[in-house]
């Protein structure tokens, strides 16, 4: 499971507790852009280690914002990446997992809705981040990104909202910003969107390649393994383009590093919100690319909206996927680091504060769904 540090609702000891025997985490206290030292990394290590656990995958390395806008003082941070690459290796993680998503790692508009069994998931509805946009936002220009559909439907939803339903979805649309817990205006939000003007998927994408170009070799020097965490949503947002969305994107990135220490975090969560990509296929045919899993359901409808399903539930065939992931693995000899990835709130958790998608037993219920299944498949190919 993943697990944010000292500071985690959930401890370790819960996490051992349900089964898991390491977890993926980082270290969130450092900057981004600053170089993990190696006493920082092993103190993680002994913390982790003292609860009977192991660390060998991080999550995440993050990729600082000049690097992606290739301005500023993204060759220094390039080389802090580097030197970063280098100390990790060195206390003996062996997988890094990053991503490449301009400002926001994630979007979701709404943080706890109501599941008919009375639990809570996280959902992105359309019409609220669309008004979000255009009538909380005002980003100049919003309204050449979507329908006259989606803006009438925009309206209508925006003019029922409570203050409190409006400062909310505010709230909720932001979580996926670098230090969110605090309160950013309109104005700020606003002036790092316009730091990506003139940056299109074309030009991100050659910035993405640059890096990998310059970070891969260090991987592959210090025999650690590179994995990209895909868009999550995958489509663009806000006016900012996302190019780890689709099949195609990651053939584009392996191809512009081409080296085992390139790879994947494969999300099927991310991947599965889009009905064009075949996550099995996606498997069978990038296999070998696949650095770490990710291991989670949505639930998408024609309007746009999703919502993060029960682990066996919602448009994920997770049932195809694990099955090619337990051939890939005996075809390679080795099993590949997974985690189910988020989980309702539910049960007693329903009354503790949690990290969205991150509360204890809806990853539980979902780790043991996901065992379960893996091993059914695994006996039955015997």
């Amino acid at each position: 499971m993943r697990w944010f540090g000292p500071n985690d609702p959930v401890s370790l000891s819960d996490i051992r507790q349900a089964g898991c025997t390491g977890v993926v985490t980082a270290l969130h206290h450092i900057p981004v852009g600053e170089i993990w030292a190696v006493e920082e990394i092993n103190k993680r290590i002994k913390l982790v280690e003292d609860a009977g656990l192991t660390w060998t995958v991080i999550e995440s390395l993050p990729v600082h914002e000049d690097i992606k806008k290739q301005t500023g003082d993204y060759k220094l941070y390039i080389d802090n990446y580097k030197h970063s690459l280098r100390n990790v290796a060195a206390c003996g993680l062996k997988v890094v997992t990053y991503n490449f998503m301009p400002i926001l790692d994630w979007m979701r508009t709404d943080i706890a809705y109501t599941m008919p069994d009375g639990s809570k998931a996280l959902r992105f509805e359309k019409a609220a981040f669309v008004a979000f946009d255009l009538f909380i936002l005002k980003r100049p220009g919003a309204e050449t990104d979507y329908t006259a559909d989606e803006i009438d439907n925009a309206k209508e939803r925006f003019a029922v909202m409570t203050d409190i339903e409006k400062d909310a979805l505010y709230t909720n649309a932001l979580l996926g910003l670098p230090g969110s817990e605090e309160r950013f205006t309109e104005e700020q939000i606003l002036t790092a969107l316009r730091t990506y003007s003139g940056i299109d998927a074309k030009k991100l994408k050659e910035h993405l390649f640059y890096f990998l170009q310059q970070v891969v070799p260090v991987a592959v020097e210090v025999g650690v393994k590179m994995a990209i965490h895909p868009d999550d949503p995958p489509y663009p947002i806000l006016g900012l383009p996302r190019i780890v969305s689709t099949e195609e994107d990651v053939q584009d990135l392996l191809h512009a590093a081409p080296s085992p220490a390139n790879g994947l975090c494969f999300c099927t969560g991310s991947y599965g919100v889009r009905a064009d990509n075949d996550l099995a296929g996606m498997v069978k045919r990038m296999g070998d690319a696949i650095h770490f899993i990710h291991l989670r359901s949505t639930k998408r409808d024609a309007a746009g909206n999703f919502f993060e399903a029960d682990h066996l539930d919602g448009d994920v065939d997770m049932y195809a996927v694990v099955k090619e992931i337990v051939l890939l693995m005996k075809r390679r000899g080795k099993s590949i680091p997974m985690r189910p990835d988020h989980g309702h709130v539910m049960l007693d958790d329903l009354h503790k504060k949690t990290y969205p998608g991150y509360s204890a037993i809806g990853r539980l219920r979902g780790l043991a769904e996901l065992r379960g299944l893996e091993l059914g498949i695994s006996r039955s190919l015997v």
